[in-house]
């Protein structure tokens, strides 16, 4: 058997997260069932492409985001969509009539093993202020599409620290997966 194949150790486990060794390689896992986060592509009625803003303690800046959330957290029966639209709100003040799954794949392979769903949001219509749970402090930024590309770099160069993930969501706006433009 190679040594990267043994049965997990685990060396710390927290509310949310565990550090886990297995052979050679150190990385973490989420507590939850699954796993899994959604990251919420949004875009509403006025064409305008809703981000997240909140400072985050792993790196210590602030950070500019699409809306997400961890899948079932809440509940452990609650199906991606149902997280989805319920992180959108929480976060946004904006609910969604339909959330589609786009795919699901790895947020960094090398480090965790959690997965995370890229789900589109439509239908959307205002609800609340949003700006999170009592844990968060979240601003919610609503950017024209036309300019948000652009917006992101700005923010970049204020000193934000930007998700890469950013950018393939923007691109799910106009783009199936294989290519083929959104009709």
């Amino acid at each position: 058997m190679s040594p990267n194949n043994q049965a997990p150790k685990v060396v710390y486990e927290g509310k949310y997260q565990r550090m886990v060794v297995r052979g050679t390689w150190e990385y973490s896992e989420r507590t939850h069932p699954g796993g899994l986060a959604a990251i919420i592509i949004a875009v509403t009625p006025e064409d305008k492409v809703l981000f997240v803003e909140q400072f985050r303690v792993p790196v210590q800046a602030p950070t500019i985001e699409m809306p997400a959330g961890l899948v079932g957290d809440i509940d452990a029966g609650e199906s991606i969509e149902v997280s989805a639209v319920r992180e959108l709100e929480e976060e946004t003040g904006w609910t969604a009539a339909h959330a589609e799954v786009l795919m699901i794949g790895p947020t960094s392979s090398g480090a965790s093993s959690e997965k995370i769903a890229f789900v589109r949001a439509t239908g959307l219509r205002k609800v609340g202020e949003g700006g999170g749970d009592a844990s968060e402090d979240i601003t919610v930024h609503e950017i024209p599409r036309a300019r948000a590309a652009a917006w992101l770099v700005e923010k970049m160069g204020q000193g934000y620290e930007l998700d890469a993930k950013l950018w393939a969501g923007l691109w799910m706006i106009e783009h199936h997966l294989d290519g083929t433009p959104r009709g």
